[in-house]
């Protein structure tokens, strides 16, 4: 399975990367010139997280604007079990 927000489906999209030359116009140039096109990828900020996903504890590909807005459950930390020595 891909890289993929599990609560918001975010994942990686397609895109262009342009490169100019010249002088833009109004600071006295005659534009810019597209020079070249290639293609590259826009990445989301994707981070593996231990939450609660349909009752259970999944380890998921989480997106950080999901954490960020509340979306992810976390699951409750459960310390060892400590002797007690008496």
């Amino acid at each position: 399975m891909a890289k993929q927000c599990v609560f918001t489906g975010r994942k990686a999209v397609y895109g262009n990367k342009k490169t100019y030359r010249g002088k833009a116009k109004y600071l006295g140039g005659v534009g810019k010139k597209i020079t070249g096109i290639a293609r590259r990828k826009f990445r989301p900020n994707l981070q593996k997280v231990r939450c609660i996903v349909d009752g259970q504890v999944k380890r998921v590909w989480v997106s950080a604007a999901a954490i960020r807005s509340g979306l992810v459950v976390k699951p409750v930390k459960v310390k060892p079990f400590e002797k007690i020595v008496v």
